[in-house]
């Protein structure tokens, strides 16, 4: 049993989740697709501790920012990767429109997240203080941020009620007992598999709802921190909103399939796919930027400053003479003169084109971080 429709105040029916864990059925397809996904998994983890890319840390905001733009997509912002690199350049005073902030909220939530594990357990007042990182001056942020609900809610289009929504989550008495058992399970180790616990735990966040808003950037956000805890993942190194969006109907249909059918089995395996391509395509796509940034570094060996704001530009690939010269420790004529030779190279071009306030950007960089090689 996976839980249980029950009619609620208003007439409608609302689905209360079963109590974890789950009954499982472990058939071949799934072991082999487990296999896959823990094999494909250990080798993104094994870049950054084996060395296996020297400066891998300098890739890690670069994933990290790219699933901010990403799980914020699927909730319906508009903001676009660049634009978030941009305004990182330009200076906070800049960051102004809705989209933009947030997506800036998703990335502060999942470095506070990662801080929170230090000192604690994946735990409910983890997510409170997630969630209110995640809703602090955007939209939404009018709906109790850093709270779980206290009114029903309910999954559909804007012209839904609850009585005709595609889901409507349990009643706001029953979050308390559910979050419990969510969160004792979610500490439970050595009776599932990592991914399988993982994949278990982000559809009954998913079902239980407990948000007014910020439920799914919260739940995927979890995926995240419940791999760093467990030691499968030392960074947010697992982008895996890029999957999901590429297959959203997949994705909001095997949850689905969970409380309607009890298929357990088919949204852990979307999962597993989604864990295996997604750990596939990063570990690629970390290679190839290691690849051009070695390329570049070996083009300008005798020029030791221009080599060090290569490595600055895989952290950002837009750059200004004020940045530059902060980020060298030199004056802006001299920051001037080194993004000139990278002019001339042909690594940097300006955007802007004015003689004033002039941004550059390594497009070849934007290029690799924005369009990762995919699966053949």
């Amino acid at each position: 049993m996976v839980g249980e429709c029950r009619q609620v105040a208003g007439g409608f029916w609302a689905f209360v989740p079963a109590p974890l864990p789950p009954e499982l059925h472990f058939d071949s397809d799934l072991i082999l697709a487990l296999s896959g996904a823990d094999t494909a998994l250990g080798e993104v983890a094994g870049l950054a501790l084996g060395g296996a890319i020297p400066r891998m840390h300098m890739l890690l905001r670069t994933f990290a920012q790219r699933e901010a733009v990403l799980s914020s997509r699927i909730e319906g912002t508009q903001t676009q990767l660049d634009e978030l690199l941009l305004a990182e350049v330009r200076g906070r005073a800049r960051q102004e429109h809705g989209d933009l902030r947030e997506v800036q909220n998703y990335l502060r939530a999942i470095n506070l997240g990662i801080e929170l594990l230090t000192t604690m357990p994946i735990a409910t007042r983890l997510i409170l203080r997630l969630h209110e990182a995640l809703m602090e001056g955007v939209r939404g942020g009018d709906k109790t941020p850093g709270e779980f609900r206290r009114i029903q809610n309910f999954i559909g289009r804007p012209e839904d009620t609850a009585a005709t929504a595609r889901y409507v989550p349990p009643p706001p008495e029953e979050l308390n007992r559910l979050l419990a058992n969510w969160e004792r399970f979610a500490n439970d180790r050595g009776k599932l598999p990592d991914l399988i616990q993982c994949a278990v735990l982000h559809e009954q966040f998913e079902a239980i709802h407990p948000f007014q808003d910020g439920n799914g950037r919260i739940g995927r956000l979890l995926i995240t921190l419940f791999l760093i805890a467990r030691g499968r993942l030392a960074q947010p190194l697992l982008p895996l909103s890029a999957f999901i969006e590429r297959h959203r109907r997949d994705y909001y249909d095997t949850l689905q399939g969970v409380r309607t059918d009890g298929d357990w089995n088919g949204w852990i395996r979307y999962f597993l796919a989604g864990v295996t391509h997604t750990a596939r395509q990063t570990t690629r796509q970390a290679r190839a930027l290691d690849a051009l940034r070695r390329g570049y570094r070996e083009a300008l060996r005798g020029d030791h400053r221009a080599r060090e704001l290569i490595d600055e530009l895989f952290v950002n690939p837009f750059i200004t003479v004020a940045k530059a010269a902060d980020r060298l420790k030199v004056s802006k004529p001299t920051s001037q003169r080194t993004i000139d030779i990278l002019q001339k190279s042909g690594i940097l071009g300006e955007t802007t084109g004015r003689p004033w306030g002039r941004i550059y950007v390594a497009r070849a960089i934007l290029d690799a971080i924005e369009s990762p090689p995919d699966d053949v």
